[in-house]
């Protein structure tokens, strides 16, 4: 069971990375959506993705019940 789930992990990561390097600005509006916080200024930076990981988390868990079902 926990092969599988790892397989398929390994699938998704492989294509993400052969998406990213291909084309690297697909995914230009990560970070950058409404809710996320980010503070700069000459001294540090601050990024909080909060929009983009709640985002991530619906497209995660609707593949997960995907492959349950």
């Amino acid at each position: 069971m926990i092969a599988k789930w790892l397989i398929i992990a390994g699938i998704m990561l492989v294509v993400v990375g052969l998406l990213l390097y291909f084309m690297p600005g697909l995914f230009g509006w990560f970070g950058r959506l409404p809710g996320d916080i980010r503070v700069e200024n000459e001294h540090a930076r601050l990024f909080i993705p909060i929009t983009s990981m709640i985002v991530v988390s619906i497209i995660l868990s609707l593949l997960m019940y995907l492959f349950r079902h």
